[in-house]
């Protein structure tokens, strides 16, 4: 039993990890990962972290090899996946350098594959994690960061940000955040019976709010300056997730097939 990270070398901190080694790019049947994996011990637990675009950042969200990525961490014995991810906010109260811990998304992607086989017919009602999420807002809260339990997340196509009135018309469906790679990763952690928790930094208002338009800048800039509130949340939230409990995300197949 191991735990997957995903989102990056950056947001851990090596020195909480012992017995780190480098895992060669994995190759699978749906490609090759998006890079090396790096593997080490967090107290006494087994952890595995993969770069979601690639330590030279060389995959777009639209062309991240998610299948591949998944495939290799259920593969190494992962079976709860936490990621790490940029999102726009959606509402004033969102506000920069605030956490969400994702418990919705509304889909409009529109070029990825969204399962391994495309022979089963899973429920994604729930889609993250509840237990994981609850677990997460119990250690923020420890930590006095500010955080959201819930949040309704637009996942987009990408790599471009949103026009003014497409950010305006994601605002009236009552969404809270914006992204560009929830989907497919965690419909697939889930086809891979992966228990999947999304810890979503705010890093920008989108495109809607007057005069504070998004850009890559500001979020790679956004990103940095609380990338230490990143990894201190993982560090202490690791160690209280029992990777060998089985939630119903870990049995997310019975009854699915075609």
């Amino acid at each position: 039993m191991a735990i997957g990270i995903i989102g990056g070398s950056g947001v851990y901190d090596p020195k909480v990890l012992e017995n780190i080694t480098t895992l060669p790019i994995q190759k699978t049947p749906y490609g090759k990962t998006s890079d090396k994996i790096t593997k080490g011990i967090m107290n006494g637990k087994e952890v595995y972290i993969i770069p979601r675009h690639g330590s030279n950042h060389e995959y777009s969200p639209n062309t991240v090899p998610y299948r591949a990525n998944i495939h290799a961490l259920k593969e190494l014995g992962v079976t709860k996946i936490i990621t790490v991810s940029a999102v726009g906010s959606l509402k004033q109260e969102y506000k920069p350098g605030d956490f969400v811990f994702t418990d919705q998304f509304i889909d409009r992607t529109t070029k990825r594959n969204q399962s391994f086989t495309g022979k089963v017919h899973i429920s994604v009602a729930e889609p993250f994690c509840p237990d994981l999420r609850k677990k997460a807002a119990e250690v923020a809260s420890k930590l006095n960061l500010e955080f959201h339990e819930k949040g309704v997340c637009v996942v987009i196509e990408g790599p471009r940000f949103s026009t003014i009135a497409e950010s305006n018309v994601y605002r009236t469906w009552n969404a809270d955040i914006i992204n560009m790679t929830l989907v497919p990763e965690v419909v697939l952690a889930r086809e891979a019976e992966i228990c999947y928790l999304n810890i979503a930094m705010v890093t920008d208002y989108d495109s809607w709010k007057k005069d504070n338009h998004v850009s890559h800048a500001e979020v790679l800039k956004t990103m940095k300056n609380n990338m230490d509130k990143v990894r201190e949340l993982l560090t202490n939230l690791i160690p209280e997730i029992d990777d060998e409990y089985v939630c119903s995300c870990n049995t997310a197949l019975k009854g699915s097939e075609m």
